[in-house]
């Protein structure tokens, strides 16, 4: 018997011994941000007032209280200082090369879609316009905390060079549209030039390349169907601009030759075989009850872009109380002007009002349709989003410790309502900063805005001429 109790109290002293040794023994992390007030959007809703996240090769390894911080050990350790730390925001729809039109002069009386910025389009649109300009809405997203952006245009790739340039991601679009443009001389012309790029950016760090039929009132249902079929064929999402005006079914039935026959323009598109679970419907806002229940059962992600639906607002906060993927976008610089989130939310709050009870959203109800909402939207749920071990550290530190953040009272209220783009101290994707003390970190600004400077000059000079 003594043998055997000398051994089990020699164990025990030698466990004793090394216990110190090998609480010393911290997991080596790329970055650990502590001391923050930690939103991470996850299931639970959890909040860590006093909170830790750690990241490693581009993901969550941990998150939790202050604790997590003692079991980690990096050369990049960011203190908070009490500050939000959440996930980064997810812009569902737009047109960032169009941020050089954004206040254009011209000489008409009532410029619009199609008798002023179409035509400056085809005046305009080049390769060199098209990235530079996509870089500077790049900029400004990253600045304001969107980490992911939805973008559809022409020559996309170059759209992509340029987001990745910044650093952020992009779901990124090739416009197909039924008639000649920049890229494709031949209607509908997009179609391969989608087929190219998909094949060209598909497995890219940041990049998921995408086709986007322009909208059911631009596009056949031929093309419509092709461009699904693609997008299944690829595992890549097909984006389109749907039920987004009072006119177009007038449009559709005049250009397309499309017989409704009573038929919503959704239960149209369902007949004939177009939704799908890769679809990302931009505006979503001439719908019905009826029209609602059909594209949650195909899964059709939906960004609501209450800034930019001048008609009239969406039933989008209808859609999110009936569990559709409801994201926040901003649609195209031209016309909104600004291209952050936040600035979004208390007009999709009062898009909300307009339809129901004013009661029965919460303040995070809005963050999280800017989080997580848009994750679900772009069909990145399993790695966007929110701030859980496993999903792509794509992070933000908010400060608040300014006038309009005070006082700290709800951080989802302060999240939702008070914060400004400049509020966001630090933009990171991938565990790498885009965005640190509010400055970009990949671009030479000087170097950017001297490519910029020639290129809107040539733009507002044809603006005036037309």
């Amino acid at each position: 018997m003594k043998p055997a109790i000398t051994t089990a109290i020699s164990s025990l002293a030698l466990t004793l011994l090394l216990a110190p040794v090998q609480a010393m023994a911290a997991e080596p992390a790329d970055m650990i941000i502590s001391n923050a007030k930690v939103l991470t959007i996850d299931s639970e809703r959890h909040m860590y007032p006093q909170g830790t996240v750690v990241v490693r090769d581009g993901r969550i390894i941990a998150v939790g209280d202050a604790s997590v911080a003692d079991d980690y050990t990096s050369a990049t350790v960011i203190d908070a200082g009490g500050d939000i730390v959440m996930p980064g925001m997810i812009n569902g729809h737009n047109h960032l090369s169009m941020s050089v039109y954004r206040g254009v002069r011209s000489t008409k009386e009532h410029p619009g879609l199609y008798n002023f910025f179409f035509p400056l389009e085809a005046k305009t649109l080049n390769r060199d316009l098209i990235r530079v300009s996509a870089r500077e809405a790049a900029i400004e997203s990253a600045l304001a905390g969107v980490t992911t952006v939805t973008d559809m245009y022409y020559h996309e790739d170059e759209v992509a060079r340029a987001v990745s340039e910044v650093g952020i991601r992009g779901v990124l679009g090739e416009t197909v549209i039924n008639f000649p443009v920049v890229d494709a001389p031949q209607p509908y012309g997009g179609y391969e030039y989608a087929r190219k790029f998909i094949h060209d950016w598909k497995g890219n760090e940041l990049i998921t390349p995408a086709v986007a039929p322009h909208a059911n009132y631009s596009v056949s249902v031929e093309w419509l169907r092709k461009c699904r079929e693609l997008a299944e064929a690829e595992g890549v999402p097909y984006l389109i601009h749907l039920a987004e005006t009072d006119t177009e079914r007038a449009r559709m039935e005049k250009d397309l030759g499309v017989e409704f026959n009573g038929r919503t323009v959704v239960k149209y598109l369902e007949d004939e075989n177009v939704l799908g679970p890769s679809m990302i419907a931009a505006h979503v806002i001439f719908v019905d009850d009826d029209d609602i229940q059909i594209l949650k059962k195909h899964g059709v992600g939906v960004s609501h872009n209450p800034k930019a639906n001048g008609s009239r607002f969406s039933p989008s906060w209808r859609m999110y109380q009936r569990d559709l993927d409801v994201g926040l976008g901003t649609d195209g610089p031209l016309g909104v002007s600004k291209m952050d989130i936040f600035g979004q939310i208390a007009y999709a709050k009062q898009a909300a009002h307009s339809f129901g009870d004013p009661n029965t959203d919460t303040p995070y109800d809005w963050v999280y349709m800017a989080t997580m909402g848009g994750a679900r939207a772009i069909n990145k749920a399993d790695e966007l989003g929110s701030l859980e071990v496993g999903k792509k550290a794509d992070i933000i530190i908010v400060d608040t410790d300014t006038p309009n953040m005070q006082p700290q009272f709800d951080p989802y209220w302060q999240i939702a309502f008070s914060t400004y783009p400049s509020n966001v101290v630090t933009t990171i994707v991938n565990g790498k900063f885009v965005v640190r003390d509010h400055k970009i970190q990949n671009v030479d600004l000087k170097k950017h805005y001297a490519e910029l400077e020639p290129i809107a000059d040539k733009v507002q000079a044809f603006g005036l001429e037309m």
